[in-house]
């Protein structure tokens, strides 16, 4: 995306009131990091309080003055540590005194553009670390930054139908031999839109996705004791993964990645006794952490929402694969104890932390970015061609799936990992893939997110 900065002071004083799942904000790690103050109304509510109703009249009980520091050190006024991390480009957490923040950063959109204010929070929800006692906040910054503007992308446009591109399978088989392309007949009739959605959404792309951590050296020793190869779909014989779906036309593989690895960690947890589908749109419908059919980021919804919410099975609300009202019917829900990034933070994550993850907990829910040539994939160790389908509307989406396994290439020694995607078993490797290892492969080793369910 093409932007441009202005070299402009501004600093507002009151919370835009909009959705809050609607962000298309973009702010770094270098701009939210530093002091603020989170201006906090009553701590009298429970989880189903609307925060965007306060608008710019919430009523403020609490201060607190918290200082974010490096690598995801929090320090509130009192000197008490806690720790915080960014959420993507989107905004942040902070737990800290058993109190736990979230808010998106602040933004506002017209129809040519965006403009980021990273130096404030729109109004996010704060609860303790039972997740009791909620109420409403916004934080701002000590340090007034300039605001950035970022030149908006429009809507693809649907008079683009797709209808296969045989000349540019050609040229990806011509030009390398890791892996192999070919057209698949299920995306003929989509329309740029609903391709783009099938790759994640336009909400879901990352600006600045980092690179690998450096790997420490009792990181290296702990990774050096794994197997040389790991699938959980054949442990001694036992399958703990659920079965491929498809998402369809939505934007919901954020959803399918985060279900996806709660579902493998309930069967590992139990032995196979616990073996739930659980309600992918409940989220799209459902989540005030999410965009939808738009996109979403897995550390919202197999952590955040899950932990937050809870998550319900999929007979309690069948997917349908487009936006709805949420189903407020009532059904048992799974909890996750824990979440958080691989790595312990944003930023934090690299192979090796990602093999133990794996390996010592079960599947991660990963994410990379998808250029034309993926769509393409139908067996081989992926590696992107840097080719560009020319009759295709190209733009660049993060696309979440769920990290399964790793091997090696006995004939080559090309490492790989075994990923699942959600475009169905007839897409890849029976809904699979494998994606080169160890060289951040369109960054697929710099974001990755684990849960712990509650059986």
């Amino acid at each position: 995306m093409e932007e441009r900065y202005l070299a402009v002071i501004i600093y507002f004083v009151t919370c835009i009131c909009r959705t809050l799942s609607d962000t298309p904000v973009n702010c770094t790690y270098e701009e939210i990091k530093g002091s603020w103050i989170f201006y906090e109304s009553a701590r009298i509510h429970d989880g189903t309080i609307d925060c965007k109703e306060f608008g710019q009249r919430m009523p403020v009980i609490h201060k607190a003055k918290i200082e974010l520091m490096e690598p995801n050190i929090a320090v509130d006024q009192f000197g008490n540590k806690g720790h915080w991390t960014l959420i993507y480009n989107q905004g942040f957490e902070v737990t800290v005194n058993g109190r736990v923040y979230f808010a998106f950063s602040k933004y506002k959109e017209s129809r040519e553009e965006i403009i980021s204010y990273c130096a404030e929070t729109m109004n996010g929800w704060s609860h303790d670390v039972t997740v009791r006692n909620w109420g409403c906040y916004y934080g701002k910054k000590a340090e007034e930054i300039p605001f950035k503007v970022s030149v908006k992308e429009h809507a693809a446009d649907d008079s683009f139908v797709y209808y296969g591109s045989s000349g540019f399978v050609k040229q990806i088989n011509e030009m390398q031999k890791s892996w192999v392309a070919k057209d698949y007949s299920e995306f003929y009739g989509l329309t740029a839109e609903e391709l783009l959605k099938i790759k994640g959404g336009r909400r879901s792309a990352v600006i600045n996705r980092p690179k690998p951590a450096p790997v420490t050296k009792s990181l290296n020793l702990r990774a050096s004791f794994l197997p040389d190869e790991f699938d959980w779909r054949n442990v001694s014989g036992v399958n703990y993964v659920s079965p491929v779906r498809n998402q369809e036309k939505c934007g919901s593989c954020y959803a399918f990645s985060s279900m996806g690895m709660l579902e493998s960690r309930l069967r590992i947890l139990t032995k196979n006794l616990l073996q739930p589908t659980l309600s992918t749109q409940d989220i799209v419908s459902c989540s005030q952490y999410s965009q939808g059919c738009e996109g979403g980021f897995p550390y919202l919804i197999a952590g955040k929402y899950a932990h937050d919410f809870g998550l319900v099975p999929e007979e309690c609300n069948p997917y349908s694969g487009k936006d709805s009202e949420c189903n407020e019917k009532k059904c048992n829900r799974h909890y996750v104890s824990k979440f958080r990034y691989v790595g312990g933070y944003y930023g934090a994550c690299n192979e090796e932390a990602m093999k133990i993850a794996l390996v010592e907990e079960g599947p991660l829910s990963i994410s990379f970015e998808v250029y034309p040539d993926f769509m393409h994939y139908s067996g081989g160790i992926y590696r992107h061609t840097q080719l560009i389908d020319k009759i295709y509307p190209f733009e660049l989406t993060n696309h979440a799936v769920l990290l399964v396994g790793y091997g090696t290439e006995k004939s080559t020694g090309e490492k790989y990992w075994i990923v699942k995607n959600s475009w169905g078993t007839s897409w890849g490797e029976d809904g699979y893939f494998r994606i080169a290892r160890g060289v951040d492969e369109v960054g697929i080793e710099s974001i990755a997110v684990e849960a712990t369910p509650i059986p």
